[in-house]
C-alpha cells in the first residue's frame, strides 16, 4: 500500500476581497485536526477571486504568501489559481508548492472558459510533478477537463492523480460531475475535482478513484474533505484493468489508428461552419467580443516550463 493524505477545501470564495486569511485558517485547521494529511488543495481563483483587475506577476506577493503557509505547516499546497500577468498577457495560473515552501511547478490553464473567461491567454505546457516515494501528480484547471486530451496527456506523462481546481457557479455543474467520474475511469487515476462555494462556486466537489467509484461528493456549503488514497491501487488497476476488466490505457497505447481529426489535413469545414466563439444574445442584438485591459507587470516572471525549476522560499517576504 502507498498511502497519501489529500484534503480538498470547498470554501466560500469572495469576488470583492481576497480570501488569503480564510485559506490559511483552513490550512491551520487541517494541520491540527488531520495531521496525516500531506497535501491541501483549493478551488480555482480561490485566493483573489475571479476579478481580472487583481491579476499580478508570478512570482509575486500572493504566491510568496502561499510559500510561507506551506513552509509553516509542512504541507504540499495547491492553492487553486490566480490571474497572472506576464508581458501584457493574462493567464489563469496554478502553483504547486512543497512543504519547504518551494514552488515545484506552475500550470497555466489551457482552455479558458470562452467566450465567458475573456481576456485570458491559453497556456501551452502540461504540468506533472513527483512527490518522492509516493507517485506522480498532474494538474489541470476547470474547463480543461471538458477536453479529454488534457487528462489523457497528463496520464500518458505518468500522472496517477489529477488535481483539478475548478470554479463553477453555473447550472452545468451536474454535467461536470459525470465528466470527472468518466475521466478517472477512462484514465485509471484518482481525480480531485474541487469547486468553491458561495459567491464564486456552487460546491458539489467530487473525488473519484481509479475504478470510477465516487469516494466523496460534497454538498453546496463549505466543506473540508480529507481523504487517504492508495497509489498502489492505481498501479494495480492499470496492470489488471478497471475492476479487473477493461484496460483502456494499454489499449490506447496499442491502438493502430491515426486520428486524423487532429491533423491539419482533416476536413474542418463542418466545424468552421459553426460560427465564431461568442456569447449567445437575444434576437436582434449583435454579438460582441469583450476585451479586458490589464495593467503591465512591474516585474516580468521567468519563463514557465512544464515542470518548473524549484524556486526558493523568500524569507524577506514573510508576513508579520
Amino acid at each position: 500500500m502507498v498511502p497519501f493524505g489529500i484534503a480538498g477545501v470547498q470554501m466560500n470564495v469572495s469576488f470583492t476581497h481576497d480570501n488569503l486569511d480564510a485559506m490559511e485558517k483552513r490550512i491551520a485547521s487541517i494541520a491540527h485536526r488531520f495531521p496525516w494529511v500531506q497535501l491541501v488543495m483549493f478551488s480555482e481563483l480561490s485566493a483573489l477571486g475571479p476579478d481580472p483587475a487583481k491579476a499580478e506577476p508570478i512570482p509575486g506577493p500572493t504566491e510568496n504568501r502561499f510559500c510561507e503557509m506551506a513552509h509553516r505547516y509542512g504541507l504540499w499546497l495547491l492553492p487553486g489559481s490566480i490571474f497572472e500577468i506576464d508581458n501584457g498577457n493574462m493567464y489563469n495560473t496554478a502553483s504547486v508548492i512543497n512543504p519547504l515552501g518551494q514552488v515545484v511547478g506552475r500550470y497555466r490553464k489551457m482552455f479558458p472558459f470562452r467566450p465567458y473567461e475573456v481576456g485570458v491567454t491559453s497556456g501551452s505546457e502540461f504540468l506533472v510533478f513527483d512527490i518522492p516515494e509516493i507517485g506522480r501528480f498532474g494538474v489541470s484547471i476547470c474547463y480543461d477537463m471538458w477536453f479529454p486530451e488534457t487528462t489523457r496527456t497528463l496520464v500518458s506523462m505518468g500522472a496517477e492523480v489529477i488535481l483539478h481546481p475548478t470554479m463553477t457557479d453555473t447550472i452545468d455543474r451536474d454535467v461536470e460531475l459525470p465528466i470527472a467520474r468518466a475521466s478517472a475511469a477512462i484514465n485509471q487515476c484518482y481525480m480531485f475535482d474541487i469547486n468553491g462555494s458561495g459567491e464564486c462556486g456552487n460546491g458539489h466537489s467530487i473525488i473519484v478513484g481509479p475504478s470510477g467509484y465516487v469516494i466523496h461528493q460534497a454538498g453546496s456549503s463549505e466543506e473540508i474533505m480529507p481523504v487517504e488514497i492508495n497509489l498502489e491501487r492505481v498501479r494495480r488497476e492499470r496492470e489488471t484493468g478497471i475492476r479487473a476488466l477493461g484496460q483502456p490505457l494499454k489499449s490506447f497505447r496499442d491502438h493502430q489508428h491515426e486520428f486524423t481529426v487532429y491533423s491539419d489535413k482533416f476536413d474542418h469545414s463542418y466545424l468552421n461552419s459553426l460560427g465564431p466563439l461568442t456569447k449567445a444574445v437575444r434576437p436582434g442584438l449583435v454579438p460582441t467580443v469583450s476585451h479586458i485591459e490589464v495593467a503591465e507587470p512591474t516585474t516580468v516572471p521567468a519563463e514557465v516550463a512544464s515542470i518548473a525549476p524549484v524556486v526558493p522560499y523568500d524569507e524577506s517576504l514573510k508576513s508579520s
